[in-house]
């Protein structure tokens, strides 16, 4: 019996995706780089572009394709998710140790989500791809068009629609996103540093705990429960 078996359904962790459970880095540069490619531009290769992954795609879009001078951001996003449908997506893997601390919280009582910015239908197919859709409550993320992706609307959304309790409930992720989203929610937020936003961000945003290598999470996360469970 795992130790996570003591929890109910009462608990409930969500999880972002890219950068916590899935290195996406490669597939999104390069898709970005293939986008300012179509736009007529020659790709700047030094530019460090690790901060796209994480926020809503037009917003980071605007700004990638802004340094090339170029506001075309509808085309832009429209291209993204044409490339990234046909090769990016499949330049995903998991973190080490996340499927299995994945397959171990599905046998649980723990009720688990994504909230990831990304789509949900895309999600869903990259989470599928690895055999570890089976293992979330369900799948949540933006709509197939980027709506939606803002992390504190999205969180009070999974809330309402999941009845979930956030005094019950850890939002696991990377990014100050995810842990704005689990703060305006009531919510605590566990960063982890494995992702792209890095221990300063993480902090400035105000994690309630960063964990440092995805084999320390799964104690975290029996810690962090149990303390909810006292207050």
């Amino acid at each position: 019996m795992s130790s996570f078996e003591k929890f109910t359904s009462e608990h409930s962790i969500l999880f972002d995706l890219d950068g916590t459970i899935i290195d996406s880095r490669i597939g999104i540069i390069e898709t970005l780089h293939a986008v300012v490619a179509a736009l007529g531009h020659v790709p700047d290769k030094a530019i460090d572009l690790t901060w796209v992954v994480g926020p809503p795609l037009a917003e980071l879009m605007a700004e990638v394709i802004g340094f090339y001078g170029d506001t075309r951001v509808d085309e832009a996003v429209a291209l993204y998710r044409r490339f990234y449908d046909d090769s990016g997506r499949f330049q995903t893997p998991v973190f080490p140790e996340m499927a299995e601390l994945l397959r171990t919280l599905a046998r649980s009582p723990i009720r688990i989500f994504t909230a990831t910015s990304k789509p949900a239908t895309l999600a869903r197919s990259i989470l599928a791809g690895h055999g570890l859709d089976q293992c979330f409550d369900r799948v949540h993320g933006a709509a197939d068009d980027d709506s939606g992706g803002e992390k504190p609307e999205m969180i009070a959304r999974i809330i309402a629609q999941e009845s979930l309790n956030a005094a019950r409930t850890l939002m696991i992720g990377d990014r100050r996103f995810d842990i704005s989203g689990a703060h305006a929610n009531k919510m605590r937020g566990i960063g982890v540093l494995w992702g792209y936003g890095g221990q300063k961000e993480l902090n400035e945003a105000g994690a309630d705990l960063l964990v440092k290598s995805p084999d320390a999470l799964a104690p975290a996360l029996e810690a962090q429960l149990t303390a909810l469970s006292r207050a």
